[in-house]
């Protein structure tokens, strides 16, 4: 990977501890996990030049791991509460690219809830929020 080339960084936040849904995140439709549907989406996209799971579990980092996703740094627990807002998990991890000398232009929040988006929605968009 060419750290360089990084313009589009994807994070598919994916704390534990849902109080409405237990395990809201690795609930299975079609015998896959919620969180394997989002990694999938961004595996086949062609504008994603990179992405990761953020989350508080080493069980579901196990899971994106086995999907193919990178898990470079853990969510820390004070970020994750029913709580905690979506800025405060996306700065964190500007801040965690940047120590891996990743400095995207655009970064793609991919929730695990949303199973059957269509990577060449998420392309489209990308591209156009790029001109």
């Amino acid at each position: 990977m060419n750290k360089k080339n990084i313009k589009v960084v994807a994070i598919i936040p994916a704390r534990s501890g849902s109080r409405s849904v237990k395990n809201k995140n690795i609930q299975k439709i079609k015998n896959k996990p919620l969180l394997g549907w989002a990694i999938e989406t961004c595996k086949k996209s062609k504008e994603i030049d990179y992405f990761f799971v953020l989350t508080d579990s080493n069980y579901y980092k196990r899971i994106a791991i086995k999907y193919g996703a990178s898990v470079p740094f853990n969510r820390p627990k004070s970020i994750s509460t029913n709580t905690s807002s979506d800025i405060e998990f996306i700065e964190y991890s500007i801040k965690k690219l940047q120590t891996l000398k990743i400095y995207p232009k655009l970064i793609v929040n991919m929730r695990p809830t949303t199973p059957f988006r269509n990577y060449k929605k998420i392309d489209r968009a990308i591209k156009f929020f790029l001109k």
